[in-house]
């Protein structure tokens, strides 16, 4: 039997995991010398190489001194936490990435408190040593602390500690930035020696776990797994034991195996392996696949549930089909439930005829969704997220999260007062030189719309990171609601500089003269807390008699430019987002201005 190693890399959000997974491909001779594979290869969705982020969970593999190193790209961001929890029933060791500044963050808790649990071994890599201001002795103390809050035993607390620079690909044993040498060595020297060999049974009948789902046209849903016990060929019928209990047989269609990029035909695989396959169309996550008669299935995975909902439906707005070529809701429909072949976290239910109620894990989740289909050429509108409340007991509960905010000295005072108002209750607070970190805990409501203003106080200088922590008791505010109003056009046409202009001591814009506009559109943010119903079109009239002034050059502002996730922040419940090819329109779900009057609106 091959010798083999199944190691996961884990992180905080942007402390260099997938850098780091380059260099260990590029320097452990993987690839052929000639062959050109670009940075962040493992991130290969165009968004994750626009935002830096991973959103999927990516498997390779590397060959090192005769010994197949099964690597897993984890997502750091809380919303795809589930994918992380799967994850550590694939693998026996992990990698702790860690920024050599900002040390221990929320995700680097999150996704170390799973590691821990599932009691897989854990080696340290201190990233980004050759930043001025990295403090790694620092950094490893404030690791080790960690380590002992999240209850881990003496194995687990004798990690081995590897200083690198991802970027650089440099690593060493030691702190000191002089003895950083260009080599991965060290990191897949450490794997070989402190992660186990899987403890699996090669004699037996078929164990095979699907831990992730991945799917393609040709040959549908795949899952991906680790072989538990016993071997799997091409084309051999076996048994599947269901979330339910029941069985179902079915024949091996394909079995997939992974070198370096490459998800590479296999005929056949044993216990240990990390593989996917494909020949069940509805093979589900947790579920086991066995040799026929010998059913045994493995304890099921916890599939994380959604927290967050929002409504996607068919663009209703007068500007339908005009920048998009997919607007109807049966093809919307077809999109979202192919979706959901891939992502087990994310649940679809008919709204009414034009709309689903789209739940997932947070904002995140599911804005990664919209911009995917708005890439394909779909139109559609979205409305505010909203949090799932739960009865636990008796009692209406909401998901809380964890919030950290690293903030400068002189806008804490500010932020303080604003999560006070979202019912946010401080866990801790710790200076350190000038920045202030603030752990909190509060509701998901109270995070929604929270990002816009917390740029505005902070300047744009604050980072705020947060983390789903538990369902508690319902608090009882009224928050994720916008305090101020908005402008609202009760025209159609193209917004003109004079009416743009006669407005600004009204508010902020959100367009620029010969942005097109339908009555109902939201076209700035008043100053009051109600909305106005204001014309963005009218032309300056023009006599043939000349002025005595000089006419002057209208100038204006610029407008706020407004991202996705933002605008989702930004909307009342009475509003939606439209969302085309070309961008996205904020509006009124009732357009007409008088009808939105009668129904006692803000306006």
């Amino acid at each position: 039997m091959k010798e083999i190693r199944n190691v996961a890399i884990i992180a905080h959000v942007d402390h260099g995991k997938t850098t780091l997974v380059d260099k260990l491909l590029k320097m452990s001779g993987t690839f052929r010398d000639n062959e050109d594979i670009g940075e962040r290869v493992m991130d290969s969705n165009d968004i994750e190489r626009e935002r830096g982020i991973t959103i999927l969970a990516k498997t390779t593999a590397i060959n090192y001194k005769d010994v197949r190193i099964n690597i897993l790209d984890t997502p750091g961001h809380a919303d795809f936490g589930g994918e992380v929890e799967r994850i550590m029933n694939m693998v026996d060791g992990v990698i702790l990435v860690v920024d050599a500044y900002e040390g221990t963050m929320p995700q680097t808790r999150f996704v170390l408190k799973k590691a821990l649990e599932a009691g897989v071994t854990p080696i340290v890599v201190v990233n980004k040593i050759d930043k001025p201001t990295a403090r790694p002795t620092a950094v490893v103390d404030e690791v080790l602390d960690l380590f002992i809050e999240l209850g881990a035993d003496e194995e687990q607390l004798e990690f081995p500690v590897i200083y690198a620079s991802a970027l650089s690909g440099t690593s060493s044993f030691e702190a000191d930035l002089e003895t950083q040498k260009e080599t991965m060595d060290p990191i897949l020297d450490t794997i070989l020696e402190y992660i186990p060999a899987p403890n699996v049974e090669a004699d037996g009948g078929l164990q095979f776990q699907p831990a992730l789902l991945d799917y393609n046209d040709f040959v549908g849903r795949i899952g991906v797994g680790r072989v538990t016990r016993g071997s799997v060929k091409l084309n051999e019928m076996v048994s599947c034991v269901r979330r339910d209990g029941t069985t179902k047989s079915f024949r091996i269609a394909k079995i997939y195996g992974y070198l370096g990029l490459k998800r590479i035909e296999i005929e056949s695989a044993s216990a240990g392996d990390i593989i996917a396959i494909a020949g069940l169309p509805d093979i589900e996550v947790g579920e086991t696949v066995c040799t026929v008669g010998k059913e045994e299935a493995l304890p099921l995975l916890r599939i994380d549930e959604p927290t967050l909902q929002m409504t996607f439906g068919s663009n209703s707005s007068p500007f339908v089909g005009r920048e998009g070529k997919i607007v109807t809701i049966r093809k919307i429909e077809e999109r979202l439930y192919k979706e959901t072949e891939r992502d087990v976290s994310l649940k679809i239910e008919a709204n009414d005829a034009e709309s689903f109620l789209v739940s997932g894990r947070g904002e995140l989740h599911l804005s990664i969704l919209i911009e995917n289909m708005r890439r394909e050429g779909f139109e559609l509108e979205v409305s505010k997220p909203r949090v799932i409340k739960k009865e636990i007991d008796g009692i209406t509960c909401e998901p809380y999260e964890e919030l950290q905010i690293d903030v400068p000295e002189e806008y804490v005072g500010s932020v303080i007062e604003a999560l006070g108002k979202r019912e946010g209750n401080m866990d801790n607070m710790v200076n350190h030189e000038n920045q202030v970190r603030l752990h909190y805990t509060i509701p998901s409501r109270g995070l929604i719309g929270f990002s816009t203003e917390f740029m505005t106080i902070t300047k744009g200088y604050g980072i705020m990171n947060h983390t789903y922590k538990e369902y508690r008791k319902m608090a009882g505010m009224t928050v994720g609601e916008r305090k101020l109003g908005v402008l609202v056009s009760m025209e159609n046409g193209k917004a003109t500089a004079y009416a743009l202009g006669g407005l600004e001591d009204r508010g902020t814009m959100f367009i620029e003269p010969g942005t097109e506009v339908y009555e109902g559109m939201v076209v700035g943010e008043h100053t009051q807390d109600n909305d106005l119903a204001v014309n963005v079109v009218k032309g300056k009239n023009l006599t043939n008699t000349r002025s005595s002034g000089k006419d002057h050059t209208v100038v204006l502002k610029r407008p706020r430019i407004m991202s996705l996730e933002a605008c989702l922040d930004y909307i009342n419940s009475d509003e939606l987002v439209e969302v085309t090819p070309e961008g996205f329109r904020l509006r009124k779900k009732i357009l007409n201005t008088n009808e939105r009057k009668k129904k006692g609106g803000r306006n």
